[in-house]
C-alpha cells in the first residue's frame, strides 16, 4: 500500500509564458493564423465580449483589470488576435487603443517629449486628448489610462476620438523632432517622419470608427 497517495496527484504550477517585447509605435503587422476566417471570428467575438463585459459592469476593479490587460498578458498576445483586423472594426479599434497606451507605458518620457513639442501647433487636439499641465511622463500615463478606461465605463466613441487626438499631437511632435534632427541624423529623422505619417493614419481610422460606433455600425 502506498503511504503517500496524494503525491500521485500533485500538479506542477502553471507558468505563464512571458512574450517578447513589442514596440507599438512601429505598428508592424503580425502574421495571421492558418485559417483567416476563424481568426477573424475569434477576434470579433473576443472584442465584443471584452467591451460589453466592461460596459455591463459597475465594478471599477473590472475596468482596471481590462485597462491593464496588455500589461498582464503582453501586447503581443493581443496583437496576435487583433492586429490584423480591419481598422474600421471593433477589434481593430481596440488594438489601436491598447497599442497607443502601451507605447506610453513603455516610454512615457519620450512620448511626453513628443506631446510637448506637438501641442503648441495642435491646440484643439491637445484639449480633446485631455492631458494635465505640464504634460510630463506621469501625466501621459494618467491620460492613457483614463482614455482606455473610457472605452469600458464611458462613451466608447469619445475614447476613440481622444486617442485620435493624442495620435495627432504625437505625430506633430515627431515631425518637429524630425526637423531638428535632419541636419545631424537623417535616418532617424526619416523614421520619425514615417512614424508620424502612420499615427496620422491611425488617427483617421479611429475617427472613422467613432462615427461608425455612434451609428451602431462598428462590428
Amino acid at each position: 500500500m502506498n503511504a503517500h497517495p496524494a503525491r500521485q496527484h500533485q500538479v506542477a504550477p502553471f507558468r505563464h509564458h512571458k512574450p517578447k517585447p513589442f514596440e507599438p509605435l512601429d505598428f508592424e503587422p503580425f502574421p495571421g493564423g492558418p485559417d483567416p476566417a476563424r481568426v477573424s471570428e475569434a477576434a470579433h467575438l473576443a472584442a465584443h465580449a471584452l467591451v460589453h463585459h466592461g460596459r455591463d459592469s459597475e465594478d471599477p476593479q473590472v475596468t482596471e483589470r481590462l485597462v491593464a490587460l496588455a500589461d498582464k498578458e503582453g501586447l503581443e498576445a493581443i496583437a496576435e488576435l487583433w492586429s490584423e483586423s480591419p481598422a474600421h472594426s471593433l477589434p481593430g479599434a481596440l488594438w489601436r487603443l491598447y497599442a497607443l497606451r502601451s507605447a506610453v507605458v513603455r516610454d512615457p518620457e519620450r512620448m511626453a517629449a513628443y506631446f510637448s513639442a506637438g501641442r503648441s501647433t495642435a491646440q484643439v487636439s491637445h484639449a480633446v486628448a485631455g492631458v494635465a499641465e505640464p504634460p510630463g511622463a506621469d501625466e501621459l500615463r494618467t491620460m492613457a489610462d483614463s482614455i482606455l478606461s473610457g472605452a469600458f465605463d464611458g462613451d466608447f466613441d469619445v475614447a476613440l476620438e481622444r486617442t485620435a487626438a493624442f495620435c495627432r499631437v504625437i505625430a506633430l511632435g515627431q515631425t518637429e523632432h524630425a526637423h531638428e534632427l535632419e541636419p545631424s541624423n537623417e535616418n532617424h529623422a526619416r523614421k520619425l517622419t514615417q512614424q508620424a505619417g502612420q499615427l496620422i493614419k491611425t488617427a483617421e481610422d479611429l475617427e472613422t470608427s467613432a462615427k461608425l460606433w455612434r451609428r451602431e455600425e462598428l462590428d
